[in-house]
């Protein structure tokens, strides 16, 4: 399959692009360049090939959670420079 000018204006047009003509040759030369690969990635044969979602194997890389103390919370707030009801306090980001 090959892209031609007109390809690239009505494409262009329904996307509301404007291209230049010099710009139109250079889209038209990678586009097809671009087809031409899928194509040769078309003649592979694929027929005893697994499916795969992820191009390497994938496995559980969190760790394991562990129950241990934590900092007191009075010692977390003893550096804020605004606390309130044993809460942080910050300004405002967001009107009402």
């Amino acid at each position: 399959m090959k892209i031609t000018e007109t390809d690239i204006q009505n494409v262009a047009s329904l996307s509301r692009l404007k291209i230049r003509p010099d710009e139109s040759a250079k889209i038209l030369g990678q586009l097809n360049e671009i087809l031409t690969y899928i194509e040769n990635l078309n003649s592979i044969d694929t027929t005893n090939i697994e499916p795969t979602t992820y191009a390497l194997p994938m496995q559980n890389v969190f760790r394991e959670d562990k129950v241990k103390p934590s900092i007191d919370r009075e010692l977390a707030l003893s550096n804020a420079p605004l606390k309130e009801d044993g809460y942080f306090k910050v300004p405002r980001v967001l009107e009402e």
